[in-house]
């Protein structure tokens, strides 16, 4: 049995926080369980926390990438929040632009953004 990330529900915005390194498996059932969760609640946006992340891989970048596909297909817009720059640099470095990929310096930034996106007032922490 694999560890699963957990997807946590902030209003209308799914939040997901990788803390620790993804396998294989991992990547697939959080790919499976983040659709299954906008569907369900009906969510307008994803955000995905990497802060915990110190390195990436090809991997990772194109998991970040198809996440945010599946997710803008299925109606929410995907955030990419707390990134390193030595992570930044290696996805530069290897050629990995995250198409369709909004990128914010940390999650109250994230969630503006998706606020902005759907002109929403902000939320207020």
């Amino acid at each position: 049995m694999t560890d699963r990330v957990p997807v946590l529900k902030i209003g209308d915005v799914l939040l997901v926080s990788i803390q620790i390194d993804l396998e294989d498996q991992m990547v697939l059932d959080l790919q499976e369980d983040l659709s299954e969760r906008i569907v369900r609640t009906g969510a307008h946006g994803v955000v995905i926390d990497i802060s915990a992340l110190e390195i990436v891989d090809s991997f990772v970048g194109r998991m970040l990438a198809t996440i945010a596909a599946i997710s803008r297909v299925l109606g929410a817009e995907t955030v990419v929040v707390g990134m390193r720059p030595a992570v930044a640099m290696t996805l530069v470095e290897l050629g990995l632009s995250l198409g369709g990929v909004r990128t914010a310096l940390n999650l109250e930034q994230g969630l503006e953004q998706l606020s902005i996106a759907r002109d929403l007032p902000p939320v207020q922490w």
